[in-house]
């Protein structure tokens, strides 16, 4: 109890750990995931279920299907309550025009920005940690744009906001954190489906590579067990999956329309092994050969039967 015997709220719980945790690492100790309440642990209010939201018609709205498959699980209010602080986490991590299909489709993003606001969000934030340069990332990915246009956060990686943490995976162990992925009240995980030269593809569990800072290059040795290690970490309230246009070579950063395919689909799962299986469907492959989403089902994160789910279609 602070000021007056006036409880201490979460967040101001869970910056205070931040904080000590810098000073623990000066002096040797690294924080560990079960030392947090972070949304990145938090159960979903719902288990078992996908949806997937088609566009049918030439002139589909993109901002509608998004719409329409949240609502097919019961609505946004299913998973952001009102005061919530949310982190949406698309791949953006390429500074490629939406129609590369190289990153999260900006209006995909700008439905659900816009969703959670009307949940009653206290605020809703935008956060990935790209590859190319950050501003040229934000600026031709159309993220920027979404975030002038909704008022949401936009959040630059810099080395202020990174913590290392004990991931307690099977290959990786202490990693510098995208810290505003684990002090969020919910976070939803906002990828795109594409071709990955070396994970065969790139959907909702590999986006977390975007969650973490250091030598990333060495994520891709041993690359399924790596992605699998950073899935049991950060455990989002919601992954959907952006599958409006796929890259479907020469991934993960193209860099030419021959390259992409329109599947006009979204993907939304609280099971992210399932909304990752389900995924594969749209490059013509099957769940169980792509070796990280075996691996999921191995440590228990999801299953790659989603049909055993409750199962949902949108058509617009």
């Amino acid at each position: 109890m602070i000021n007056g015997d006036q409880p201490i709220t979460r967040r101001e719980s869970i910056r205070k750990i931040l904080k000590l945790s810098g000073c623990l690492m000066m002096a040797g100790t690294v924080m560990r995931p079960s030392q947090f309440s972070t949304a990145a642990q938090a159960t979903p209010p719902k288990r078992g279920f996908i949806v997937e939201g088609i566009g049918r018609t030439d002139n589909y709205d993109v901002k509608e299907l998004t719409r329409k498959t949240f609502e097919a699980a019961g609505g946004i209010k299913q998973f952001v309550s009102k005061g919530d602080v949310v982190v949406i986490k698309p791949n953006i991590s390429w500074a490629r025009r939406p129609e590369m299909a190289a990153s999260t489709n900006p209006q995909v993003l700008e439905a659900v920005v816009e969703l959670c606001q009307e949940a009653g969000a206290k605020r809703v934030r935008i956060a990935d940690n790209t590859i190319h340069d950050t501003r040229r990332c934000f600026a031709l990915t159309g993220a920027g744009m979404v975030a002038r246009k909704t008022g949401a956060d936009l959040i630059y990686p810099r080395s202020s906001l990174m913590r290392k943490m004990n991931l307690r995976g099977s290959r990786l162990d202490v990693w510098p954190v995208f810290v505003p992925l684990v002090e969020a009240d919910r976070v939803i995980n906002l990828p795109v489906a594409k071709h990955h030269s070396l994970s065969v593809l790139t959907l909702g569990m590999k986006n977390w590579i975007g969650g973490v800072d250091g030598s990333r290059w060495l994520l891709h040795q041993d690359i399924h067990q790596s992605i699998v290690d950073l899935a049991q970490f950060f455990k989002p309230t919601v992954t959907l999956i952006d599958a409006i246009r796929i890259m479907t070579q020469n991934g993960p950063s193209g860099g030419s329309t021959a390259d992409v395919v329109k599947k006009n689909t979204l993907i939304l799962s609280d099971d992210p092994v399932a909304a990752d299986a389900n995924a594969t469907l749209l490059f013509g492959l099957q769940p169980e050969r792509i070796g990280y989403i075996r691996l999921g089902q191995k440590w228990g994160l999801g299953t790659y039967d989603f049909q055993k789910l409750e199962l949902s279609k949108v058509n617009l």
